[in-house]
């Protein structure tokens, strides 16, 4: 048969779009996200100058206003009050209003107040203006939400306030503006937006099946296993996970958690999506994907069967609960069962089909990958293997006396101590896929831009 010359030029073409993509997972947040590396050397900002380059209301600042807080506003209860005794608070109205702030803006500012004292011995950071109740600031202003400060050092020294604002950007803050020759102004994303940015996910205890039938938790599963889906036509199939859209072992997240009345517990993040249908009677193709913070008792969802088939499910309960590490799978059908419950891949856009769509180009460039980098992951992972090994064989040679005595001194504290320690000793080999992949954080970027912003908001 004829093949045309493109036919020939694709895979070359394949080969130039991922080798450009693949430099731009460093792009991607690390287990410290919200915090800039530090530089070996700070250079002070100059006067009127604004980092990053946008406008403080852009995606890639400290992003639009979200309406004015007061005290008697439900937002108010989400603001916290600030009593670092290493930062001074100007607090001219006496309503110790200057201390109120957002979460994300109090860890920024007590982050700097650090990088203070360290820059400067004796020298404490000093905050002239924080939430504004009284209208002084223009409509529109962050100051309203308690997500902007305004800056300076207690000494007023003016010539250390150019080093002081390339401190802020160092400490976190997501805007940075050399305002004034009196204070820098600082402000920080919405917290409600940084939990977006973070995406959808389940705790790494949750389990999938296996195509043998063997559970396994999400803490264990690597790319190349194929786990318990749904495909587009309604059968329950084993597809392969690709990759994981978010993995952080250490971060602490909250969860809700959908009890059905067969038993089956979901446990996921409330912006990721799960299959839901208001009642019993409606088929498998009225499932639709929605945020998990919009499920209600005797909502139905999708659980798995013994033989290969699906039935709805009514959830019973729904509650809230705190959880160590993140885990948001991505797999080549883009569903899959967890704790036997039909979920999606997908998080943040309220629409599973556009998201599915979204993500096909990651999974076009996924052979291309495996063929690439295969080899080099299964070289690192042989090695070590062998060290750990080399490590347990050194252990079999002690005192096994001793070690039988200490194993009865292990309690349950210990323990979980000693499994969250173990992942660290393989850290270099995991950092790749420390937290957001960078192609799900640019495909959000991109989307706040041309969607509505409606369709992220549950």
């Amino acid at each position: 048969m004829k093949q045309f010359w493109w036919v020939h030029l694709a895979p070359l073409g394949l080969l130039a779009v991922w080798t450009c993509a693949w430099p731009v997972h460093g792009c991607g947040p690390g287990p410290g996200y919200g915090m800039r590396s530090r530089p070996r050397k700070l250079t002070a900002m100059h006067y009127k100058q604004f980092f990053p380059n946008f406008s403080e209301n852009n995606i890639g600042a400290s992003g639009r206003a979200e309406g004015k807080i007061t005290r008697s506003s439900e937002r108010f209860n989400q603001l916290v009050c600030n009593y670092n005794p290493d930062i001074v608070f100007k607090d001219e109205e006496n309503t110790s209003a200057d201390r109120f702030m957002t979460k994300r803006c109090k860890d920024c500012l007590n982050r700097l107040a650090i990088a203070v004292m360290n820059q400067w011995p004796g020298v404490h950071l000093r905050v002239t203006e924080a939430w504004d109740e009284d209208g002084h600031h223009p409509q529109g202003s962050l100051h309203y939400e308690g997500r902007a400060v305004d800056i300076t050092t207690d000494d007023r020294e003016t010539e250390k306030y150019g080093l002081l604002a390339q401190l802020a950007v160092e400490a976190g803050f997501d805007w940075v503006y050399y305002e004034s020759k009196h204070h820098i102004h600082c402000s920080v994303k919405s917290d409600k937006s940084e939990a977006v940015e973070r995406g959808g996910c389940f705790p790494g205890w949750a389990r999938v099946t296996l195509a043998g039938g063997q559970q396994k938790s999400l803490s264990s599963v690597t790319p190349g296993d194929k786990v318990m889906a749904l495909s587009e036509t309604g059968q329950v199939v084993f597809s392969q996970v690709l990759s994981f859209l978010h993995q952080n072992k250490e971060s602490w997240s909250t969860f809700l958690s959908l009890e059905t009345e067969d038993g089956h517990r979901l446990v996921l993040t409330p912006h990721h999506l799960v299959f839901l249908a208001p009642d019993f009677r409606c088929g498998g193709s009225e499932y639709r994907a929605q945020f998990a913070s919009r499920a209600k008792a005797r909502d139905c969802v999708l659980i798995s069967t013994a033989g290969g088939l699906t039935r709805p499910s009514q959830i019973v309960s729904i509650s809230e609960t705190e959880s160590m590490g993140v885990y948001a799978p991505l797999t080549e059908a883009g569903t899959l069962f967890v704790d036997g419950v039909l979920v999606s891949s997908y998080a943040l856009l309220e629409n599973h089909r556009l998201a599915h769509w979204a993500f096909g180009p990651l999974r076009l460039l996924h052979p291309l990958n495996q063929l690439l980098w295969g080899e080099m992951v299964k070289e690192r992972q042989t090695e070590a293997c062998t060290e750990t090994e080399t490590h347990f064989s050194t252990l079999s040679t002690k005192n096994k006396s001793s070690i039988n005595e200490e194993s009865l001194l292990i309690n349950k504290d210990n323990l979980s101590e000693a499994v969250v320690a173990k992942p660290q000793e393989v850290r270099p080999l995991e950092r790749q896929m420390s937290d957001v992949h960078w192609y799900a954080r640019f495909l959000y970027r991109v989307a706040c831009i041309f969607l509505d912003a409606s369709i992220f908001d549950p």
